[in-house]
């Protein structure tokens, strides 16, 4: 007798082979092409704190006053699909009480905009599209996918150096967990300005071409482990001026203990994190392990009923059985007579 595959038995292992053969391509070739920078990204970080900053009204520096730092990051959407990169434009402005609001960033304490260019993927530093100003390292404005519970070279745009971040474990922030890293900025020279010689300590001198300085208290950030995004950050920015040449300070320009995210972009960060990493999670752990659980039960209940099979109902010449049996002949009395 022959036996036939029923169309559920072939529907079963189908399906089951689909799964397992969908499994690892959202791993190996999905999530990949999920876990990139975005190109449209529009976010504004705002970072609040206290400290003492040169007034230019007052001439002098005023001491324990608040400082707001807002930066915002827009993405130019165009050059990055015309150049394959995450093109982002970046505005920083540091205000105190008398500039906020501003109508006009140029009326901030300080003023700055960037242009940051990084290779979608793996986020390092790629020099086109107009970057400005040039910039190196792992992590800026956030950190690689999967990050790693490692040292990170994070670049510090003020200081236009790359600044060693140490992993120091991990941290909630709203009851979210990330990973921690800090790092501090030792005094360096980053640039000159004409100042009045009497405001770096040289009366003799109408205008000197003043240094001015830059350092870090201390920097910490928490970041996202799945997606890099920076869910926490606080930085201590102390800048000044000496005399050409001087050893010490002569004016504080802005020093900050501490400038932290507001509680509002630290809420934001976290929901944005979280709505990402489960994606991330999804496509890389959750939906593979369920489809290839899934698809080895399918496949293997589609083979066992394949192998199985089903009894088919044709009339083939196979499936006819064997032939009928010849009637037998009737008895001799019983047969007619021929007559002539």
């Amino acid at each position: 007798m022959r036996r036939s595959a029923s169309p559920l038995s072939l529907v079963l292992l189908g399906v089951g082979v689909f799964l397992l053969v969908l499994a690892p391509m959202l791993v190996w070739y999905v999530k990949p092409r999920a876990a990139v920078n975005p190109i449209d990204i529009d976010v504004t970080a705002v970072y609040k704190g206290s400290g003492d900053y040169f007034d230019v009204d007052e001439a002098e520096t005023v001491e324990d006053r608040p400082i707001t730092v807002t930066q915002r990051v827009r993405g130019d959407v165009s050059e990055s699909e015309h150049s394959g990169n995450a093109v982002w434009d970046i505005v920083t402005t540091v205000d105190t009480e008398k500039s906020l609001p501003a109508a006009d960033p140029h009326d901030a304490l300080d003023f700055a905009t960037a242009r940051w260019v990084t290779d979608r993927r793996t986020n390092r530093p790629v020099h086109c599209c107009d970057e400005q100003p040039y910039h190196e390292g792992e992590a800026y404005l956030k950190f690689p996918f999967d990050v790693e519970k490692r040292a990170y070279r994070w670049w510090d745009s003020t200081g236009d150096t790359t600044v060693t971040l140490s992993y120091q474990g991990t941290e909630k922030v709203r009851g979210y967990q990330g990973y921690v890293f800090t790092g501090k900025v030792a005094p360096m020279k980053v640039g000159t300005r004409q100042v009045p010689g009497a405001l770096v300590d040289r009366p003799e001198s109408s205008q000197v071409i003043a240094e001015e300085w830059y350092s870090n208290h201390g920097i910490k950030l928490i970041v996202d482990q799945a997606t890099g995004r920076t869910l926490y950050a606080e930085i201590g920015p102390r800048r000044t001026l000496r005399a050409p040449g001087a050893d010490e300070d002569a004016v504080t320009l802005l020093d900050v203990e501490k400038l932290a995210f507001t509680p509002a972009t630290q809420k934001f960060a976290v929901e944005k994190a979280e709505t990402d990493s489960g994606q991330l999670k999804a496509l890389g752990t959750t939906v593979p392990v369920a489809g290839a659980l899934a698809g080895l039960l399918l496949a293997l209940a589609g083979g066992v009923l394949l192998a199985r099979g089903r009894r088919d109902g044709g009339s083939g010449p196979e499936d006819a059985g064997p032939p009928p049996e010849p009637a037998p002949a009737p008895p001799a009395e019983l047969t007619p007579t021929a007559r002539p």
